[in-house]
């Protein structure tokens, strides 16, 4: 079938989900949850209706929802979404030396906002102690109405975030709380309360992995562009490591960005 005479979006993008990583992200791998002083650490992720098609490498999940298609023949199966994770997780890092972190597996699984809390002490860090899921459609139209998406750029090939690792755990666990304090000003509706929590996960990333946003191989300045933006509207961060898109925090239009539909459960 052709893109022209495909009748719904879902005729060539498969009916699996995409997800968005907001504030907390990188507290699901375990080299930095086991460091946290105050578990468990936090992090958002939201499930996205795939109405259009994300660029690859990009901080939106889209390599496992890749293996997703591929395994489930291209639509999420019924089943306990925690038992659909790791079906998914193992599937996914069979034999892989640098597994990815379950948060993207949960993020096209569950759908609605939900908050992670990530726990070194369980299931070694892989899998979190909790999962908080909002499925309340006001929630997730106020956000799909304050959260527009930039695309930056791709990660560009040879580009390693994890190249330099300043590992304080004070700052692991400023990370973590990040995420709490996303999730929290989420379902409150608090627009800069989700601000600053996007605000403070960059400052955290910029800190303990500065290759996220300074490497060698990086065409944008990542650094400058995201200063521009939190000084003009609320708050924004990246989507992933590398760029990818921006998400910036405004009630306002914001010039040559578009607005994203979140999945709610049924």
């Amino acid at each position: 079938m052709s893109l022209a005479s495909a009748s719904r979006t879902s005729d060539f993008l498969g009916a699996i989900p995409y997800r968005m990583a907001f504030a907390g992200g990188w507290i699901d791998q375990p080299f930095l949850s086991r460091l946290n002083p105050d578990p468990p650490g936090s992090m958002v992720v939201v499930g996205l209706e795939p109405t259009f098609r994300f660029m690859d490498r990009a901080g939106m999940a889209t390599g496992t929802r890749k293996v997703a298609m591929r395994h489930w023949n291209g639509r999420l199966p019924n089943g306990d979404p925690a038992q659909l994770v790791r079906e998914l997780y193992e599937e996914e890092n069979r034999g892989q030396s640098e597994p990815s972190g379950s948060q993207d597996m949960i993020g096209l699984i569950y759908p609605g906002v939900c908050r992670l809390d990530f726990d070194a002490a369980h299931a070694d860090g892989i899998f979190p102690v909790h999962i908080e899921s909002n499925n309340n459609r006001h929630v997730a139209r106020w956000l799909e109405s304050v959260v527009s998406m930039l695309p930056v750029a791709p990660r560009p090939d040879g580009y390693n975030p994890l190249g330099v690792k300043n590992l304080d755990p004070q700052w692991v666990r400023r990370l973590g709380q990040s995420g709490k304090d996303c999730y929290s000003s989420i379902v409150q509706c608090d627009l800069n309360g989700l601000a600053a929590s996007m605000n403070e996960c960059m400052a955290c990333w910029e800190a303990l992995l500065p290759c996220v946003v300074r490497h060698p191989t990086l065409l944008v300045d990542l650094v400058e562009l995201l200063k521009y933006y939190q000084s003009k509207y609320p708050g924004a961060m990246y989507s992933g490591c590398g760029g990818g898109y921006l998400y910036v925090v405004s009630e306002e239009p914001v010039p040559g960005a578009f607005r994203v539909t979140v999945r709610t459960a049924s």
